[in-house]
């Protein structure tokens, strides 16, 4: 793997997403521009990562069922069924999509999204294919904010802290206990993947994972190299413009057209989506200690092989939400089984993105595979993960994402 390399400067010929750092070609399809757009939009936003992925979903769903409304390509569903006609211009719908998706989920970001819109449809020539294409993009977007209205009326967040009456403890609470309580747009249920308990404190499974944590994922490691040290860094950043630039990877080579794109953009968003959904459902159900938590106490888990360290810190900062299983390994397994999908058996290109916790440095691979793989690895260098972890995230993600190669990518 080579080392992460930063990308040019901003020329009036890229459009660079503040979000992720990624290149654009100045005349990329609609569904690209976009997409690297939603990602700016919503880190300006300072949604956290849950939330974010649920906006992916819902702007890139509608502009997708207002693309396929228009040039038929693909069989919709009936909640898609929307009456276009053929000669409304695709560009204008998944923009007006976009906009009417984006500005009434990120009403703050309203003049920038506004501007982009205005922009877009300012390079459509054809007035009456333009009109027409807006009410397609409009009309899709509001039947499907209507259709996910739900999600923003879950419960109330009501995470009860364990303690002794009396007792203090750390006074920050975790992160979306409550998510899996949303409707799945693919899975029938939050808990339809949820995986078996994580290895007994008491075996060897656990022993090994837990000891090779405390020494590669240490903040004051001796033994994570300086290639692990900066694959840690990178796969820091959790919001959505992580992984777009790798699906953008496929999305811009030679041959495709924009209602595929559009397509593959509604998959992979409502994959991560679940994933989401799917990852929280067992973290709240299993509720296991984070490394920093089970090394300062490994005197108490009943293993002889873990030797507790009293002040072992992990390489990075601890999400607050419980460890079981790793929820960027679910998202990165979920785009690695669309993209399988949607590549088939074309060469697979060289796929990169960017992160803006690595100071916008761009890291590449040539295989899904290798992609995956190194999330998996990067969570464990991170020491927020142990590897069993990993593995069962990859492979829920695995089956999420299967739902939706199933549902979109059937010719």
């Amino acid at each position: 793997m080579r080392k992460p390399m930063l990308f040019p400067s901003f020329t009036g010929a890229l459009l660079i997403a503040a979000a992720g750092l990624v290149p654009v070609a100045a005349r990329a399809d609609a569904a690209i521009e976009w997409n690297v757009r939603a990602g700016e939009f919503i880190v300006a936003s300072g949604l956290g990562t849950p939330p974010a992925n649920r906006v992916m979903a819902i702007s890139h769903s509608a502009a997708y069922a207002a693309a396929n409304a228009i040039a038929k390509r693909f069989p919709a569903s009936a909640s898609q069924a929307i009456d276009a006609p053929p000669t409304a211009s695709i560009e204008a719908a998944i923009a007006a999509a976009h906009h009417t998706a984006l500005s009434r989920l990120l009403p703050a970001q309203r003049a920038a999204i506004d501007a982009a819109y205005n922009a877009a449809l300012a390079r459509i020539a054809d007035l009456p294919a333009r009109t027409a294409g807006v009410a397609v993009g409009e009309q899709a977007a509001l039947a499907l904010l209507t259709q996910r209205q739900d999600d923003a009326r879950i419960a109330p967040e009501a995470y009860r802290p364990h303690s002794a009456a009396g007792s203090y403890v750390p006074t920050t609470i975790p992160l979306a206990p409550q998510w899996s309580q949303r409707k799945p747009w693919l899975m029938t249920s939050a808990s339809m993947f949820r995986p078996e308990p994580p290895p007994a404190l008491n075996g060897e499974r656990w022993a090994r994972d837990y000891n090779e944590i405390k020494a590669i994922g240490g903040k004051l490691s001796a033994v994570r190299s300086a290639e692990q040290t900066e694959i840690a860094r990178f796969w820091e950043m959790t919001l959505p413009p992580i992984y777009y630039g790798v699906v953008r990877s496929v999305a811009a080579q030679p041959g495709r057209d924009l209602v595929r794109n559009a397509r593959l953009f509604a998959a992979v968003t409502q994959a991560i989506d679940d994933a989401l959904i799917a990852v929280f459902d067992a973290k709240y159900h299993y509720n296991l200690w984070r490394p920093i938590t089970a090394i300062r106490n490994g005197d108490i888990d009943g293993n002889d092989a873990t030797e507790r360290d009293a002040s072992w810190q992990p390489f990075i900062d601890t999400p607050m939400h419980p460890e079981y299983p790793c929820a960027h390994c679910i998202q990165a397994s979920a785009v690695g089984t669309v993209l399988r999908a949607e590549i088939g058996q074309a060469p697979v290109p060289v796929l990169s993105t960017s992160s803006t916790t690595a100071g916008g440095a761009t890291r590449r691979w040539s295989s899904i595979d290798a992609f995956v793989q190194e999330v998996g690895n990067a969570r464990v260098y991170d020491g927020v993960h142990y590897r069993f972890s990993a593995e069962v995230g990859t492979e829920m993600g695995r089956r999420v994402g299967a739902l939706a190669v199933q549902r979109f990518l059937g010719e």
